[in-house]
């Protein structure tokens, strides 16, 4: 059975037919999920959400408009950035601190003893707290500005300009 045949037969609600198409572009999707939200088990959670909604909503997808899996890849991408702009996907990254990712490969050997694999521990080394803080909020855990300025009880502006600072130490980490 051809491909147009296929998605013709899905339109008609044919399981075998959901199944087939399932087979094919899964692993694909949840890839794409994956690549965008980072976390697997979600990303397949949210792969068959996206498939649910596409054999719910099967009588939307129109030929004349694209492929089949462009259609699909559209329905997944959106479904993820719903995710990270959700508050349940903010909230659980609000739960790591970030001495827990500058660690992670803290305790890796390779031949040359301890390592730090990406470097962070080095970078934030000689930071004021205020400035882990900060990096910690705004780019580990998805924190807005706004939100660090409620978190922190401080108001926006002086929370933008630490951040300028902080990032001003980090780039002078960086050269060294």
């Amino acid at each position: 059975m051809n491909l147009d045949d296929l998605i013709l037969q899905f339109q008609k609600k044919d399981k075998t037919a959901f199944e087939k198409l399932y087979n094919m572009y899964a692993e694909n999707i949840c890839g794409v999920i994956n690549t965008i939200i980072k976390d697997v088990e979600r990303s397949q959670e949210l792969c068959q959400d996206v498939f649910i909604k596409i054999w719910d909503k099967s009588d939307n997808y129109d030929a004349s408009k694209g492929r089949f899996f462009t259609w699909i890849l559209n329905i997944a991408r959106n479904a993820a950035i719903d995710e990270l702009r959700s508050k349940t996907h903010k909230n659980q990254k609000k739960n790591l601190p970030v001495h827990s990712f500058v660690g992670i490969y803290e305790n890796s050997e390779d031949l040359n003893g301890k390592i730090d694999t990406i470097g962070l521990q080095s970078l934030l080394n000689g930071l004021k707290e205020k400035c882990i803080l900060l990096i910690d909020l705004l780019y580990f855990k998805g924190y807005t500005q706004k939100e660090v300025s409620k978190e922190l009880k401080t108001p926006i502006g002086t929370i933008k300009t630490r951040l300028r600072s902080c990032i001003s130490e980090l780039r002078k980490n960086v050269r060294l």
